[in-house]
């Protein structure tokens, strides 16, 4: 018995066993965490399939609606995310040229973020997947332009964008690294199948004014660059990449001698991210995780580095254990909150135990929330009753923006739930380990997300003091009679921000139901008296709701 499994370690078959159980301990964790606050959110995603989301293309709905399929829980939401993560490891494993198994091993050990974040339900899952297959059916065509091998790279490239925007980067960096691409007739032919295979998402972002560019692009810079925006995105790359030995894998990536075109691809993908978002933090915060994608590149790299080199692996053999000390406190930590009162990421903990007492004072009445997405989408999956999200002019918009899911709360008793300072009368509160709500009970609730008013302008210049002409488009989005609370009619306004600080609101004289009448109307806006760059918002005011998002931001310059 011995002998023969020696044997079998000895020929390296035991990839099979880690794999599997990678596989048994993600699932495990997968169904005993609860949800993170984008998970839930997702998983409201996939209560509504549609072509395209406002935040995200609409791969993860797609793959959290089958797994909810099959398991109505925490598993079923992460289900089909991790076998995706599993199987990004395999092909990876089939990709190196060099095969050393124990070495890729203690790789995967260094990567915390793989070993914990393999199971979260969020879009990185599906594009470090589709990434790795992209690199995978690159290197085939390569090799080979077949029609076989161009079909399955535009294959590839549309799901990449499928998952998460992102994935535009590896393609833009992969011709980069090899412009003879552009004198290929048959890459050319790829790019045609993504663009056919990504039209219903492209005509979903023009049906809806393209929503997700004007946010990513638009709406997410800050006001102004702050250094820690810098040195945050820095930090948080070593320990994406770590936590402790992400320096290390780093420098085996950028230091590895390429052999092949491909593997010029992949190190051009590892920088050239990389730089990109660095650059991009002299306009706002860059997640961390943003540049997940470049999983593959890196564990491919950095394994063929120690290969070719023949460096120590001693660092290696130091730094891994450390690393999976970390992890195995964060995979306690994620089931069982042994370090209360400590906030990190305390979304994960609780979420039963508040939602079921919020649906105990909610009694039955649907729950609106004040500018947040995440928690009504807690409230949803952990309680089965409705929710809505609603978002007022200082907040940011999202997906509930554009389900039409008010015109099921017209006149219908609701609770607001909202936090200290949305400017809410508050009638009871909940306050719960790592929660602190305030509610209010409205006997008939109106809010009019829906309904967008429209400029052809994103930045108007105009002298301090002045009184500016804005000429709107009345743009309805629902699709029944949209009814208003005939003892307070809502009426339409306008706010403006200069960078954190708020200025008085201001109520025109134009009613709602008036607006809707026309295709467009007039608004007289007063500017700042204080020179300076400020953001104006058009918005309506509706009941006790503080005046809600109803246009995009348009920048005034004052001066």
């Amino acid at each position: 018995m011995i002998k023969a499994l020696r044997r079998y370690f000895k020929k390296d078959q035991y990839k099979h066993l880690f794999l599997l159980a990678w596989l048994l301990l993600t699932l495990w964790q997968a169904g005993c965490t609860e949800l993170m606050d984008d998970e839930a959110y997702y998983w409201v995603y996939a209560r509504h399939l549609d072509w395209g989301y406002f935040d995200h293309p609409p791969m993860i709905a797609l793959l959290i609606k089958m797994g909810y399929s099959i398991f109505h829980n925490e598993l079923g939401v992460r289900f089909f995310i991790v076998l995706l993560n599993v199987a990004t490891l395999w092909m990876v494993q089939r990709m190196l040229p060099q095969k050393d198994n124990r070495l890729y091993y203690w790789l995967l050990g260094a990567m915390g973020a793989m070993q914990l974040g393999g199971m979260i339900a969020v879009p990185d899952l599906p594009l470090i997947f589709f990434a790795t297959y992209f690199f995978i059916v690159y290197r085939d065509f390569v090799q080979q332009q077949s029609w076989k091998n161009t079909f399955l790279l535009g294959l590839s490239m549309a799901l990449m964008f499928y998952s998460k925007y992102h994935g535009i980067l590896l393609v833009f960096f992969i011709v980069l690294s090899n412009l003879n691409l552009l004198r290929v007739f048959r890459f050319y032919l790829a790019v045609a199948i993504t663009t056919v295979l990504f039209l219903p998402h492209l005509y979903w972002q023009y049906a809806h004014h393209f929503p997700s560019l004007q946010y990513h692009l638009v709406e997410r810079n800050a006001a102004r660059y702050q250094l820690n925006f810098t040195t945050d995105y820095l930090v948080g790359q070593l320990l994406l990449f770590g936590p402790v030995a992400g320096w290390l894998i780093l420098y085996y990536g950028f230091a590895c001698p390429l052999k092949t075109a491909f593997e010029r691809g992949l190190k051009f993908c590892l920088v050239g991210v990389l730089v990109f978002f660095l650059a991009s933090t002299a306009k706002g915060r860059v997640e961390g995780n943003w540049t997940v994608m470049l999983f593959t590149p890196a564990v491919y790299l950095a394994h063929q580095y120690i290969l070719r080199k023949r460096v120590s692996r001693k660092p290696l053999y130091i730094l891994v254990p450390i690393t999976l000390l970390i992890v195995l406190a964060a995979r306690v930590y994620l089931v069982y909150d042994f370090v209360p009162g400590v906030r990190i990421r305390p979304e994960i903990h609780n979420n039963k135990d508040w939602t079921s007492r919020l649906a105990t004072q909610a009694a039955g009445r649907p729950v609106v929330f004040m500018n947040s997405y995440q928690l009504p989408s807690k409230y949803m999956f952990y309680t089965g009753q409705e929710a809505y999200c609603v978002n007022a002019r200082n907040s940011r918009r999202n997906q509930y923006n554009f389900w039409e899911t008010e015109p099921q709360l017209w006149g219908k008793p609701v609770l607001i739930v909202f936090h200290e300072g949305e400017g809410l009368p508050a009638t009871d509160s909940l306050v719960r380990p790592y929660i602190r709500l305030y509610t209010c009970a409205v006997p008939r609730y109106y809010s009019y997300q829906l309904i967008q008013f429209e400029t052809d302008t994103h930045t108007r210049f105009a002298k301090p003091g002045t009184v500016v002409h804005f000429r709107l488009g009345v743009k309805n989005n629902y699709t029944s009679p949209v009814l208003f609370d005939s003892t307070q009619v809502p009426v339409v306004g306008y706010s403006i921000v200069h960078v954190e600080d708020e200025l008085p609101t201001v109520r025109s004289a134009l009613t709602l139901p008036a607006a809707l009448q026309k295709d467009s109307v007039d608004m007289e806006v007063k500017m700042p008296d204080v020179p300076g760059e400020y953001k104006l918002k058009f918005c309506v005011f509706a009941g006790v709701l503080p005046p809600t998002h109803n246009s995009q931001s348009i920048t005034l310059k004052v001066e």
